[in-house]
């Protein structure tokens, strides 16, 4: 490999491609916390240019994490298609960048060519593209998958309902979900992320949404966000639950640090296609975000951005019904402001939707971060464009119990209306049959929980 080039008459030697990587990176405080920034654009530009001329080869000869080190170094590699890898080995990064952004490549090409792809290979090309690069690119791939019913089509923007509560009360929880309902949200997901991590509790508010969800003939899943292994005991109590879920990292050790490892979601997957409620075959959900690696002391000084990839490489191993980014939850040390949430909530869908996967984002931030809710109605609408398979929503954008900032029911509701997108289509029939739209419209009951009293 050729690590060395000049810019402006001064030039840069890296050390190995680990360098390379986390110096192309677009700035983030994550990496800067981490000691592997760029020390100043101008390095961050002779990176860039390095990177640019290595070819897809020269990535796989050199892996960051080698697969005898790291289990999820193993699950990417042996995701690789090698006749489509032997077809591209040689291509540079740019000329990878290039295609994806050319109008020979379609949806069919991009499907097939990223079969070939490691999650380093996406990583590096993400880091030669500009904003406007990753939602030219990504929005011309559509992942559909189908749990109880389908999402991800052409003009589609999913959500998921997030009704939590602090104390995790059955009515309360129920409250918000009627809300959201209301609102035309909850087509990708009812998902309540639980105060109390026991199998008890998973299974009360499983048997709530299930109650509804029959009710009201809603077409959608329902989920409970606690650790896989309480859903697990929960679901052989036998709670009806449509998906699994499971928040990942990019590295065995940060894996370790949320308590799994592929066998613990090879046992759950198992579990969940014989016991699970749904009709398939998208049985699980999945949430990363930029930066847990650091925070768990687990990135082995790999940039924050491959890491995530890495993260979507062992994701594509299960084939989700759903995955997101939590963009801006960790905080200020990992994205500090609204430049850099947006920056990653652009890098992170496009990564996944390269990976194949059917790729949302919560589009939200902590309160101590340089980030208001103006910056997430321009992530949002960006991603929209770009072809998010769905959103989060949350009552008034402001979750009470994870105490962090998000899209609000009405938000999801303005993207769609903004950019022409509809709920999935058998959600949106319910919709219409229960009055709360028509003709892709908003009818004059919507944002009224109680037609549902």
């Amino acid at each position: 490999m050729i690590t060395k080039t000049t810019v402006l008459g001064q030039t840069y030697q890296f050390r190995d491609l680990k360098e390379i990587f986390a110096k192309a990176n677009e700035d983030k405080s994550g990496d800067q916390l981490a000691g592997i920034a760029a020390e100043d654009s101008r390095e961050r530009v002779a990176a860039k240019q390095v990177l640019a001329d290595l070819t897809l080869a020269d990535i796989r000869n050199h892996p960051l994490l080698p697969p005898e080190e790291d289990e999820v170094s193993r699950v990417i590699e042996a995701g690789i298609n090698e006749k489509i890898y032997s077809e591209i080995k040689n291509w540079s990064v740019s000329e990878l960048r290039e295609y994806l952004l050319s109008h020979q490549a379609g949806e069919s090409e991009i499907r097939r060519i990223s079969r070939g792809l490691s999650s380093e290979m996406i990583a590096a090309t993400t880091k030669l593209m500009t904003n406007l690069d990753l939602i030219t690119a990504a929005a011309k791939i559509r992942n559909i998958t189908h749990c109880n019913t389908a999402i991800g089509q052409q003009g589609v923007l999913a959500s998921r309902v997030q009704p939590n509560h602090p104390s995790d009360s059955i009515q309360g929880i129920k409250a918000a979900l009627y809300e959201g309902l209301s609102y035309g949200i909850g087509d990708a997901v009812i998902g309540v992320n639980p105060v109390i991590d026991t199998s008890d509790s998973v299974k009360d508010i499983l048997l709530m949404t299930k109650e509804v969800m029959n009710k009201w003939e809603i077409p959608t899943q329902n989920c409970v966000l606690a650790h896989v292994s309480t859903q697990m005991r929960a679901i052989r109590q036998g709670a009806p639950a449509d998906l699994i879920f499971q928040s990942l990292a990019g590295s065995e050790a940060g894996n370790q640090a949320f308590g799994i490892d592929v066998a613990l979601l090879d046992e759950a997957d198992e579990l969940m296609r014989k016991e699970g409620t749904s009709t398939g075959p998208n049985i699980w959900y999945f949430e990363t975000g930029q930066g847990s690696e650091l925070s768990s002391e687990a990135h082995f000084g790999i940039d924050q951005l491959t890491m995530e990839a890495r993260c979507y490489g062992l994701a594509r191993k299960y084939q989700p019904f759903i995955v997101n980014t939590v963009v801006g939850f960790i905080g200020p040390e990992y994205l500090y402001d609204s430049r850099q949430v947006i920056r990653a909530g652009l890098e992170d869908h496009f990564m996944g939707k390269l990976h194949g996967l059917p790729m949302g984002c919560d589009v939200c931030y902590t309160n101590h971060m340089k980030v208001d809710q103006n910056d997430m109605d321009n992530l949002g609408i960006l991603l929209s464009a770009a072809g998010v398979n769905f959103v989060i929503g949350v009552a008034m954008a402001d979750d009470v119990m994870l105490n962090y900032q998000s899209t609000s029911f009405h938000d999801i509701a303005a993207f769609r209306e903004v950019l022409g997108l509809r709920p999935a289509p058998a959600f949106e029939k319910w919709l219409e049959k229960v009055g709360i739209m028509e003709h892709g419209k908003l009818t004059a009951i919507a944002g009224d929980p109680t037609i549902f009293m």
